[in-house]
């Protein structure tokens, strides 16, 4: 299946909506479609564990201290709740940037911890939760018939939910599947630093003691500075900070609250 019949579909979707540029919803498949016709100025933004395939055009993602360039043909994926800085590099009027962002389901990742061989591991010593790879044809072809089948209430209901397995199965056993494969199992750094950035999560307004959390998902001090800095590219107090910083941002945007406030 070819880059183009997947670029072509979600162009039909886009001009079918009346979208020329921004994002569109896609309810009925739970994934978001962005197009612009020209590069953008940085944007920051919480991107949780989701694949990010680029169709057309080229993005830039990162955190303060990495970033990665994603150009047509190729997806990256973030493992991670993060908070990032991105920007769209390369768009025009004639060949405007196309993306899709399909979002991963951790609880469909570890129902196939059982399968996984020694064979189909992808060794990874890179821990960064941000990780940009090739996107190959099959996975192409698994997106689009999801799409498809998520039109009719008929095959949403009964082909759909399979071909969704079958997408993060082709992400487990691919050039992604190092990174998530270690979010499959428990009681691995992987999974503890994932713990530990959904604790901080889910009450932003909780003062964070480091070496409380750390001993919370069962690691020391020390390593649990580097190791969720090696993860989300960032220190612990200062991952807080970002996504607190967001947050007032996004209630300043939809309530009108003042900045004082």
């Amino acid at each position: 299946m070819g880059p183009q019949k997947l670029l072509d579909y979600v162009l039909a979707l886009f001009e079918h909506a009346g979208v020329a540029q921004g994002v569109l919803t896609h309810k009925e498949s739970g994934t978001v479609f962005l197009t612009h016709t020209s590069i953008t100025q940085h944007d920051a933004n919480v991107y949780r564990p989701l694949l990010c395939a680029v169709l057309q055009g080229a993005k830039e993602v990162g955190t303060s201290t990495r970033t990665l360039t994603a150009r047509a043909g190729q997806s990256l994926i973030v493992s991670n709740a993060l908070p990032v800085v991105s920007r769209i590099t390369e768009a025009t009027p004639e060949h405007p940037y196309v993306a899709l962002v399909f979002p991963i389901d951790l609880d469909i990742l570890r129902a196939f911890a059982a399968s996984l061989t020694q064979s189909s591991t992808h060794r990874v010593s890179d821990p960064f939760s941000i990780r940009l790879a090739y996107t190959d044809n099959d996975m192409k072809s698994a997106l689009l018939r999801y799409f498809r089948q998520c039109e009719t209430e008929e095959t949403r209901h009964m082909l759909a939910p399979i071909t969704a397995r079958e997408i993060h199965a082709r992400l487990l056993i691919g050039q992604h599947g190092g990174t998530l494969q270690k979010l499959v199992w428990h009681e691995n750094t992987a999974s503890r630093i994932f713990a530990a950035t959904h604790e901080i999560r889910s009450d932003l307004a909780n003062p964070l003691v480091v070496g409380e959390l750390a001993g919370r998902v069962g690691m020391s001090s020390s390593a649990f500075f580097e190791q969720f800095k090696a993860v989300t590219g960032t220190s612990p107090l200062q991952y807080q900070k970002d996504l607190r910083l967001l947050r007032a941002r996004n209630e300043i945007q939809t309530t009108g609250s003042k900045i004082s406030e």
